[in-house]
């Protein structure tokens, strides 16, 4: 490990591209008869991106390679029938020994969590807490900003949800098809009504308002049953992200880490995607996966008084609140219903986050501050709310960086302002690493983002320790971002500016070139 290192600082601007290929590159089609939905018993193989997954994986006799993510850099691998256990467990281990093998875990399972002319408005309470009317004095929203709906099928032809589906509705990740249309319309609503609550038809004289028009597009990748693999839906992310989505929206939950599912919000994230997670309806006081990782926001939910939800999940990780119960959207009758969830608060957010979008020209990293510093304070603690209760009408109309937005109301999401630092460097090969300590500019920032651009040959990853002061290792470390690949991002809340914040970048294999760039909001 080479000497610890000091940035130099200097400001930039970063332009973020999105990638708008359409299919679904780098992913193979499950196996054909697979079955849809949760896949107990499978395990996922993460798998060094320098490598081919196939050829990296040993397969005894009794296994199947059941599908292939060479994007992420992984493969599920079913062992089937009865009595396999021992072989199962003796295929992890060797497998969890071999160089080019990065993880092996469980296919876990996760489960969903200006007044419009729309006659139902006034049903809407959720539209009018947040403040949605006085952005749309400004904007109603852009069709051309996307929000991704990964989660059950959408009812695309609703007649308030039609107007605003893209081109290509979709893909079905459940049971591999171009058709995300649900299955089921008495059972499979969740989706449904998770669209409708970010982005049904606003001001078209019929049925609710959506937060905005943005347009949408629907990974399916929770079955019926309201339930789907960590394989499926990471796909369904990463397809997302390649689609251009400029958020997605996870209303699910449960399936604890995984590295699976963090590569592929790590993915997204690296792409330019805002991901908003669901904090969970456990009522407990800790929030669940996805949304504890770092790259996504992570959103609670609150009555209809701005009171905590009692069913809502609260934490260090909650970034922002949003009205969750009784929330009025589109059913699969082609009507509406109201129901309740952390799940009915996330897409309010994204749906805030899309008609930011419509105003102003943000990366996800900025957009993801600029919604925190214009949320509004509602009397909750940190750890219920975050930075407050989202607002639309103060992110559409707050010029980002300005410093204002809340008012006196604002929550502690700070100015919006920033500031950047980048640092380059090589390392030779899989043996090589460098430490870097960064001084912080700001004295209470509200967030850190850590990027890593390192070369395509090669895979390098990054790890930061926060308030220790001391360089973090590949086993000892506060936060980790280790994709297939050479591009990562931590992003840290409220960091702790006592000592220098601590970066370790790490080949585990290859060598080249990279910088590390280092961006603070205040």
């Amino acid at each position: 490990m080479g000497e610890n290192n000091t940035f130099d600082r200097r400001m930039f601007l970063r332009l973020t591209g999105l990638a708008g290929a359409a299919g679904l590159t780098g992913m193979a089609s499950a196996t054909p008869g697979r079955s849809p939905g949760p896949k107990e018993g499978e395990l996922l193989v993460g798998v060094t991106g320098t490598k081919d997954v196939k050829a990296a994986i040993d397969l005894p006799a009794q296994a199947k390679m059941v599908h292939v993510n060479e994007t992420l850099g992984y493969a599920a691998i079913e062992f089937p029938g009865k009595g396999n256990e021992t072989a199962r467990q003796n295929f992890a281990d060797a497998m969890a020994k071999k160089t080019d093998v990065k993880y092996v875990e469980e296919n876990a399972t996760f489960e969903s969590l200006a007044v419009p002319n729309d006659p139902r408005f006034g049903d809407q309470y959720a539209d009018q807490m947040v403040n949605a009317p006085t952005a749309w004095d400004t904007t109603f929203g852009d069709s051309g900003v996307t929000v991704a709906v990964v989660d059950q099928g959408v009812k695309y032809d609703h007649p308030d949800l039609d107007g605003n589906m893209a081109a290509d509705a979709g893909y079905d990740f459940v049971d591999s098809d171009s058709d995300p249309y649900p299955d089921s319309m008495a059972d499979e609503y969740h989706g449904t009504h998770v669209a409708g609550i970010a982005a049904a038809e606003t001001n078209n004289g019929e049925g609710v308002s959506g937060i905005g028009n943005s347009s949408i597009i629907s990974g399916r990748a929770l079955s019926e049953a309201g339930s789907g693999s960590t394989a499926d839906i990471a796909d369904a992310i990463q397809w997302a992200a390649d689609q251009g989505a400029d958020v997605i929206n996870l209303s699910l939950g449960g399936g604890g880490y995984t590295n699976t599912m963090k590569n592929a919000v790590g993915y997204a994230t690296n792409n330019g995607s805002l991901v908003v997670a669901a904090a969970g309806n456990d009522g407990q006081g800790s929030v669940s996966y996805p949304a504890a990782y770092s790259e996504c926001l992570a959103v609670s939910a609150l009555d209809p008084d701005e009171s905590l939800a009692s069913y809502s999940n609260y934490g260090s990780d909650i970034e922002l609140a949003a009205p969750g119960t009784n929330v009025l959207s589109t059913w699969t009758d082609d009507g509406y219903n109201s129901i309740s969830g952390t799940s009915m608060a996330t897409p309010v957010v994204a749906g805030v986050a899309g008609l930011t979008l419509a105003a102003h020209d943000l990366t996800n990293s900025e957009l993801r501050s600029h919604l925190k510093a214009t949320a509004v304070d509602v009397g909750l603690p940190a750890d219920q709310q975050g930075s407050g209760r989202v607002d639309a009408g103060n992110a559409v109309t707050t010029t980002p960086g300005s410093g204002g937005g809340g008012g006196d109301d604002g929550g502690d999401g700070g100015s919006g302002d920033s500031t950047s630092a980048s640092a380059s460097g090589s390392l030779a090969g899989y043996y090589d690493s460098q430490c870097y300590n960064y001084g912080f500019s700001y004295s209470a920032p509200s967030q850190v983002v850590v990027e890593l651009d390192g070369p395509s040959s090669a895979d390098f990853d990054l790890y930061v320790s926060d308030g220790t002061g001391t360089c973090p290792s590949t086993s000892s470390y506060d936060y980790r971002s280790w994709t297939a690949d050479s591009q990562e991002t931590i992003t840290i809340d409220n960091p702790d500016t006592s000592t220098d914040l601590t970066i370790l970048v790490d080949s585990y294999s290859g060598g080249g070139s990279y910088t590390v760039t280092i961006t603070e909001y205040q």
